[in-house]
């Protein structure tokens, strides 16, 4: 096989020198260029800047006070990376923000928040309002629409009128204002005992819930059902509550397994 060279330059005469193939081995050892390129095998990057790490959050509003309650699991596919990881931060003594998805984006999430507040409060030498971190938090996860945060949020605090309020939210800032919510792997488990409970058919008359304790007993209960069913959804419950007195904490055991 003869092949005319077109140029002087050192680096491409090879390309161009006579080559005798006698059997196809002979013919895959030469040069690229002699190979079919059907033949050479396809090699496929793939890259994903995301995981999700699962777990369930849960939000109710009652008449004066809001309560969060999540589990403490942090998973990647089948292995359990932390039992022990909070999903609620305190923004004021009157705002908390829990979060479902990406540990790693949730986590940039809070922070951003709370540089943001701080700031707030050192120009304004006041608190902002719930009113006001939710657009704020809209505001912030829109800006991040190309490349979005991976966390899902419910936003909760007290209005200036003394009642509790729940955000909900998806990941580019989309978000609306509810009396619950329910984010995570145990979404479609915990929304549908809270639509019955608290916004079903059977609540035509739409007030919210007056007592902590009822609050209390429900969330929990929801999260021990969600563990039975949920491998992703386990440890422990903490439940934070926010109310006129500012934010509290508590704990309680949860399915391991």
């Amino acid at each position: 096989m003869q092949l005319e060279n077109y140029t002087n330059i050192n680096i491409f005469q090879r390309a161009f020198e006579q080559r005798e193939v006698t059997n196809t081995k002979q013919m895959i050892a030469q040069p690229h260029h002699l190979i079919d390129s059907a033949q050479k095998p396809t090699i496929q990057h793939n890259f994903n800047p995301y995981q999700n790490n699962e777990g369930t959050v849960l939000a109710i509003a009652g008449k004066d006070f809001v309560m969060a309650a999540t589990d403490t699991r942090v998973s990647k596919g089948g292995s359990i990376l932390s039992r022990d990881h909070s999903k609620t931060v305190q923004l004021t003594p009157q705002c908390i923000l829990t979060s479902a998805g990406m540990v790693a984006d949730v986590e940039a999430l809070h922070k951003n928040l709370l540089v943001k507040i701080r700031q707030y409060r050192m120009q304004q030498k006041r608190d902002p309002g719930v009113e006001n971190i939710a657009q704020l938090l809209s505001t912030t996860l829109y800006s991040r629409r190309f490349m979005p945060f991976y966390a899902f949020n419910l936003l909760c605090g007290i209005t200036k009128e003394g009642q509790g309020i729940v955000y909900g939210y998806d990941a580019i800032g989309s978000y609306g204002s509810e009396v619950y919510g329910a984010q995570g792997s145990g979404n479609s488990m915990g929304m549908t005992v809270l639509d019955n409970q608290f916004d079903g058919h059977n609540h035509l008359v739409k007030k919210l819930p007056e007592s902590q304790e009822e609050v209390e007993n429900t969330l929990r209960d929801i999260l021990n059902s969600v563990a039975e069913r949920d491998v992703y959804t386990g440890d422990n419950v903490e439940l934070v509550v926010c109310d006129k007195n500012g934010v509290s904490r508590k704990r309680f055991p949860l399915r391991r397994d």
